[in-house]
């Protein structure tokens, strides 16, 4: 992406019109450590949209990464970025407002769920993932927050957000940059050694995992024990818990968490897996692995609580880590609502 002076780093992006101008903000939809997401409406106009806004004091790679690669994309299972606006303090970008919500909320919310529409899940996500490889886009941080329905229907597409990660390769060029979330990241990128598209079917595989049981694969009590498991691809499919799960999809899942990144399934042959396809996928309600999945988002959404408050703790070094939790007991609520960020 072309560079400009003046203050303004994106050569695409709208500089003539202000963006409060042309939308009105609506409420906050989620925070990371770099942007603000919103809701937006284009003024005069009834379509919502989400805008993400980010400081440019942050490091300007991220933004024109994300910004960059978005502009290339155009696919039903990748929200679609609409324009960006840039003042001389930040930048918006207007993306496509997907209602729906995270993959595994929406199975712990369903009074049925089995294989079959795990499945569909999986298929969905492979699908954009070869679209990204096809276009020698890498996302570099597959994960539940990052994968959301479209809409609350019960056909929802499923959609994969947040290229604040991901990069553009060639063939030619390795990948070296330590990315991600731990837990499913590929063992290549955590030892920091070359890497291509295959660490996002390491990803996809982790996830399916956790849909079909409902815990991962590698968890431990803490992320010395978890690299270790990762580095050794040391994983079971745990009697009783796997006992019902279909030996198609243990199959996948063996042929995606594979050390040798040369010999993981590739995005287009993982779509071609008997139980990608659908064909013999069990039919039957998953009820313990619902209320599993339950559970792991609750540790999920306290882990980030709890790693946000400690980032805090650490800036404000002052204030013991008890005074801050007495003074926001929602951070001790894993449904708390201010813990449903991206």
């Amino acid at each position: 992406m072309t560079q400009i002076n003046q203050g303004y780093w994106l050569a695409e992006s709208i500089k003539n019109k202000r963006f409060e101008d042309q939308y009105d903000l609506g409420k906050e939809l989620g925070r990371g450590a770099t942007a603000i997401v919103y809701k937006c409406n284009a003024k005069g106009m009834d379509q919502a949209w989400a805008v993400k806004k980010m400081d440019k004091r942050v490091e300007n790679k991220t933004i024109l990464t994300e910004v960059g690669i978005l502009l290339k994309l155009d696919h039903p299972n990748i929200v679609r970025m609409k324009e960006v606006f840039e003042s001389e303090d930040y930048v918006y970008i207007v993306l496509e407002l997907v209602t729906g919500s995270e993959l595994f909320e929406r199975i712990v919310s369903q009074q049925f769920y089995s294989e079959e529409q795990a499945a569909t899940a999986v298929r969905d996500i492979i699908t954009a993932v070869e679209y990204l490889h096809h276009h020698d886009v890498v996302h570099r941080d597959l994960k539940p927050e990052n994968i959301l329905y479209e809409n609350l229907s019960q056909d929802s597409k499923l959609k994969i957000a947040d290229f604040g990660l991901s990069t553009i390769v060639s063939n030619k060029v390795s990948l070296v940059t330590v990315c991600g979330t731990p837990g499913y990241c590929a063992p290549e990128v955590l030892k920091g050694e070359k890497y291509h598209k295959s660490c996002d079917l390491w990803s996809v595989g982790v996830i399916i995992y956790i849909l079909l049981c409902g815990y991962e694969p590698f968890y431990a009590e803490n992320e010395a024990e978890m690299f270790k498991k990762i580095l050794k691809a040391d994983y079971t499919f745990d009697s009783p818990w796997w006992d019902d799960v279909s030996d198609n999809a243990k199959d996948l899942v063996r042929k995606l968490l594979v050390l040798d990144p040369t010999k993981r399934l590739t995005a287009t042959a993982a779509l071609k897996h008997v139980w990608v396809t659908g064909i013999a996928n069990k039919k039957t309600h998953k009820e313990d692995t619902i209320e599993r999945i339950k559970e792991f988002n609750a540790r999920r959404k306290l882990k980030f609580a709890t790693d946000a408050l400690m980032a805090v703790a650490g800036a404000t070094k002052r204030i013991p880590l008890f005074q801050q939790r007495a003074a926001n007991p929602a951070l001790e609520n894993p449904h708390g609502e201010q813990m449903e960020t991206n």
